[in-house]
């Protein structure tokens, strides 16, 4: 960075605000911006009479965009082909770059550094949130190191390509999950074998209350104890840790623990797929009524084929069928309904064969969370590097 030239931001933007003249039977399709250097996103559109009286600015192509409330934290955008005529509020000034002396991707990931980031924060009075908001007087007051425009292209074009093949890593590391996956859900459905195929392999068709039982292992909520807690994601994607519990903010006068080995759901979410399998992580958890557990009965159900098996939507759907909900949205799935679900039930070494590849895949699964994690890392590495003139 010492070999770069040091140019004060306000010497390579200039402000360009376009207010539209907004038309009650109109509409207009709004950005956002993320933050942590994570880009522009798209609103749905608002009819002018929803707008009101708020003032709208329409946003061009090769905008450079701050969210003022959040530029602290890298909510900076640079708008393309595809926010051209589109529109954004007061919170979010627009200006266009000097191509002259910058290449506007290379600002753009100037502030995705913890350096520009900090050099935000530094204009950006107040304590956090929206009580800390861009001064966009003191705009000149950042300092952008710029070597000569085609070093900044060159830069650039060195950080796609790593970007490049990161997000290609994290696809990778996605679509292998996703296979094993649809592995165990193939081998816990079998759905290339036909009926009589079934019976003639030890498959039984029965209620699923006959092979697992409702249990609550309550616990008197005490205020001056802590509680770990967990959430099931949805989509069959299994459990999460959550925050404790903390007995002396909690409203709650009961808890449920819960216990390796037990199976799980959430009543809220079970029509999006948010069922799993306590492991032994979790063991020892708590959590609310909202998420019913079962034993399952050693001599005919394995906890790890019953997880394969609520992996598939197909399932959600028929044991959803019938709860009462808002609109097209279902609402809390009864243990009852649970319960009375019909399944083809195959023999334990089948199922103790789901087991072991449920094994490989956590442990797959573990590996793809230390990946992931060096992934995370590695692009702020590689824009660090940049602009210390490394790359």
């Amino acid at each position: 960075m010492t070999d770069y030239q040091s140019v004060s931001l306000g010497n390579v933007l200039r402000l360009e605000r376009r207010r539209a003249k907004v038309i009650p039977e109109a509409e207009y399709p709004e950005i956002g911006i993320y933050s942590y250097g994570r880009g522009i996103f798209h609103k749905p559109p608002r009819s002018g009479l929803e707008v009101g009286d708020k003032e709208l600015y329409l946003i061009q192509d090769g905008d450079f965009i701050f969210q003022i409330t959040f530029a602290w934290e890298g909510a900076v955008g640079l708008a393309s082909r595809d926010e051209h005529g589109m529109y954004g509020s007061v919170r979010f000034p627009t200006y266009r770059v000097d191509d002259h002396t910058c290449f506007p991707q290379y600002l753009l990931y100037y502030f995705r550094t913890p350096q520009g980031r900090a050099q935000l924060t530094g204009i950006s009075p107040g304590s956090a949130g929206r009580n800390r908001v861009l001064n966009l007087k003191r705009l000149d007051e950042i300092q952008v190191p710029l070597p000569p425009l085609d070093e900044q292209r060159r830069i650039v074009a060195r950080i796609e390509a790593l970007a490049a093949r990161i997000a290609e890593a994290r696809g990778l590391r996605r679509a292998a999950v996703a296979e094993v996956e649809a592995l165990l859900i193939a081998m816990a459905h079998r759905g290339d074998l036909d009926l009589a195929t079934k019976r003639h392999d030890g498959w039984r068709e029965m209620l699923l209350g006959d092979v697992i039982r409702q249990v609550q292992t309550s616990q008197r909520v005490n205020s001056n104890s802590s509680y770990p807690n967990l959430g099931i994601y949805s989509f069959g994607r299994g459990l999460f840790q959550k925050a404790p519990i903390e007995g002396i903010a909690t409203s709650a006068t009961t808890l449920y623990r819960v216990h390796s080995g037990q199976f799980i759901y959430s009543r809220l979410f079970a029509f999006e797929g948010s069922y799993g399998q306590v492991t032994d992580e979790f063991d020892g958890y708590y959590v609310s009524s909202e998420y019913p557990t079962f034993d399952c009965d050693p001599q005919h159900l394995s906890a790890d084929f019953l997880s394969a098996y609520f992996k598939d939507p197909d399932v959600w759907a028929l044991v959803a069928k019938g709860s009462k909900g808002l609109g097209d949205r279902p609402q809390r799935v009864q243990p009852l309904q649970v319960l009375a679900h019909r399944i083809w039930l195959p023999p334990l070494k089948w199922q103790e064969r789901i087991g072991d590849v449920q094994s490989r895949v956590d442990a797959l699964k573990r590996a793809q969370a230390e990946i992931a994690a060096a992934l995370d890392a590695l692009l702020p590495a590689v824009l660090d590097r940049a602009f210390r003139g490394d790359l």
